[in-house]
């Protein structure tokens, strides 16, 4: 094994060994049950539903920041099932978190991550403080929860926030190309 290989190696076992310590035991029916919770608030469909609520609900500017979160957020979808069917890493074993391991068996990058990481971005940019605030503060709880019931290893959680960084920036220089041109 060369040496770039066994570094991967080491990476990928202590990236095991983390995400295990970080894990709940599949007992602890309580805390699985709220981090399942928690991990579910990041799914698309709840933020789908909240960005309709906005568009109907807003003004012309919150439906400007909704148009820019949408393609956003569809933009994350599409490159994070590329990524994820190109390298194919299993999520961590286990039984808990059935519905995201039989929809979507593999885990690099976490879509989750990659999405709090736009709408931390997002409202960052353009929303109240207190908007901001709050979504600052539900990020880290709701990524952590998808390592705690055992459905992500701490590197696709580091995969995504970056992926969804870098999408984030990428989709708001776009945007304003376009608006730009008309």
């Amino acid at each position: 094994m060369g040496k770039p290989a066994a570094v991967f190696s080491r990476l990928v076992s202590r990236d095991a060994a983390i995400t295990a310590a970080l894990t709940l035991p599949e007992k602890g029916r309580t805390w699985r049950t709220l981090a399942l919770l928690v991990a579910h608030s990041g799914d698309s469909p709840v933020w789908a539903g909240i960005f309709a609520a906005v568009w109907f609900l807003g003004d012309p500017r919150w439906r400007a920041i909704v148009i820019l979160a949408v393609a956003g957020m569809v933009s994350i979808e599409i490159v994070v099932i590329i990524v994820k069917l190109f390298v194919k890493r299993l999520r961590p074993a286990g039984t808990f978190g059935a519905i995201y391991r039989k929809t979507d068996p593999y885990s690099f990058p976490s879509g989750h991550a990659a999405r709090a990481a736009m709408l931390i971005i997002l409202s960052g940019l353009y929303c109240p403080s207190l908007i901001f605030a709050g979504i600052l503060l539900w990020s880290p709880v709701m990524i952590l929860s998808r390592i705690a019931i055992g459905i992500h290893y701490v590197l696709d959680i580091i995969g995504g926030l970056l992926l969804g960084t870098g999408l984030t920036f990428a989709v708001i220089q776009v945007v304003q190309y376009v608006v730009s041109r008309l």
